[in-house]
């Protein structure tokens, strides 16, 4: 199924304008041209980086994530409506607080997080079931968001198959 497209284009001073899109947006990298669902997702390693950097647990990241998952229902909802189109590509912050709740939850380290990236991104791109049932079923920014959070955690059981099997 082809995703739909705005009836404008999509622009930085567009999301300026509205800072709630411009979140929307994973702070604009919703905006590129190829791949944005990749792109939108490299946030989440700054962020997630910075925070257990700086001292924040796993546990509190993980914590932080279920708010921002609920807080992105309002956002990607809010982001929609903007748009007037279901889940456009664009909106990215889904992908944001799904990888940030993968790097909660899997081993630290630079590989294990390449490959919790991979693996997220596959099960986000190819909406395997019971991925694909979810989001052709629920609509709003919870169908935004919900999708992803299952990607997530099925990501999430992978790798930690691959830590067993290494």
């Amino acid at each position: 199924m082809a995703k739909q497209k705005p009836a404008f284009a999509v622009t930085w001073t567009w999301l300026w304008q509205r800072p709630v899109c411009f979140v929307g947006f994973g702070f604009g990298t919703g905006l590129a041209p190829k791949a944005p669902g990749t792109v939108g997702t490299l946030p989440a390693v700054l962020i997630a980086g910075l925070l257990l950097g700086c001292g924040m647990s796993k546990l509190m990241l993980g914590w932080l994530c279920v708010a921002l998952f609920f807080i992105g229902i309002w956002i990607c909802d809010a982001t929609e409506r903007a748009l007037g189109v279901h889940d456009y590509g664009g909106i990215v912050w889904d992908e944001i607080v799904a990888m940030m709740l993968i790097y909660a939850c899997v081993p630290q380290g630079l590989g294990w997080w390449a490959v919790s990236f991979a693996v997220f991104r596959f099960f986000d791109a190819v909406k395997p079931p019971p991925i694909k049932w979810f989001d052709q079923r629920v609509s709003g920014g919870l169908g935004v968001m919900l999708d992803d959070l299952i990607a997530a955690v099925l990501s999430i059981a992978v790798v930690w198959l691959l830590v067993w099997l290494c």
